[in-house]
């Protein structure tokens, strides 16, 4: 099989994970919606029950100011929506995991197309960082009821994959010499997997704001239905403690092959610049996180505004700023 085919069908995996990935997220917004109506139609059918109660008692002398407690209704009649809940969150998963492999497929056969391991430049590694998301957010289901977090997976997910398909493509293609090195796959992978890790957390913790400004002005949403808020937030922050430190082994690792590909361990390259805002502003996060009198809101506010960082790095570093990392293609 010739490196064009291979390429070829790397290819054809990724647009099968589009594919896949979108009824996922399709899938996980049913999950969603049905929830909202089915405690709203339970409360639906209680009303009714108490009011037939309270005119029984009424009736009989007691007066509706001296009725005791409501009366539940004798069905459950938000059965159907459940069942179709759990078919659609069922879907979900199940896509979700067949996303993920997909995208995996995809990457193996790039790296078998180009002879060499598949982050040499933007489209890589934004396949890559998207695989290692899907299945990091897969496997961590497995463990935690997490069906109320897939939409904000996939969501982001698909539109980096978008972007990598019509934005960042580029050809299957040698390496420059500099980027010939053991250190890609030791200093790029890291950084890849960190980045993962640091888009769950973020998801987190938008999730948490939301829900916390919701819960803040009594309006009933979905996000009711979601585990309670300081849950969520801890959960963000148990991401960021594993992330944190995958971000920290990056910047010294970059600056280890700096000093083997270019004689420097640092050149002010706008590269590594970034790299290390984004370290500082997580560490400053943490560094929040840890300290009394701050609200977990604004703690919340620094880790979005860290990865709001990565994308900068990612999105905008990459292609307007020349340096010794200008190596996406574009």
């Amino acid at each position: 099989m010739t490196n064009e085919n291979l390429a070829g069908y790397a290819n054809l995996s990724l647009y099968s994970a589009m594919a896949v990935l979108t009824v996922a997220m399709v899938c996980h917004a049913i999950y969603l919606a049905a929830l909202l109506p089915a405690r709203d139609r339970l409360r639906d059918d209680l009303t009714p029950a108490v009011a037939d109660r309270e005119a029984e008692l009424v009736a009989a002398g007691a007066g509706p100011g001296r009725t005791q407690s409501p009366v539940a209704p004798t069905r459950h009649t938000g059965g159907e929506l459940s069942r179709r809940a759990l078919t659609a969150a069922g879907i979900a998963s199940t896509t979700t995991w067949l996303g993920g492999f997909l995208l995996l497929l995809s990457v193996v056969l790039r790296g078998l197309a180009v002879h060499r391991w598949p982050l040499g430049n933007m489209f890589e590694f934004a396949v890559m960082g998207s695989m290692f998301t899907v299945l990091a957010y897969s496997i961590w289901s497995t463990r935690r009821e997490l069906r109320w977090l897939g939409v904000f997976i996939t969501g982001p997910v698909l539109l980096v994959l978008g972007m990598a398909v019509a934005v960042w493509y580029t050809e299957a293609a040698e390496l420059m010499p500099s980027l010939r090195s053991y250190w890609l796959v030791i200093h790029v992978t890291v950084a890849t997997l960190a980045t993962a890790v640091f888009t769950i957390g973020a998801a987190l913790s938008l999730v948490y704001l939301l829900k916390d400004a919701f819960e803040r002005s009594g309006r009933a949403t979905v996000l009711d239905r979601f585990p309670e808020t300081p849950a969520i937030e801890r959960t963000a922050y148990s991401l960021h403690i594993v992330a944190f430190p995958l971000w920290t082994f990056t910047l010294i690792a970059g600056a280890i092959w700096a000093r083997q590909a270019w004689a420097s361990y640092w050149n002010w390259d706008p590269k590594e610049v970034w790299t290390f805002v984004i370290w500082v502003v997580y560490a400053a996060y943490l560094h929040s996180r840890a300290t009394s009198g701050i609200s977990r809101q604004t703690v919340s506010y620094i880790a979005l505004a860290g990865y709001a960082c990565i994308i900068v790095n990612f999105a905008v570093v990459n292609v307007f700023f020349v340096g010794q990392h200008s190596y996406s293609g574009l």
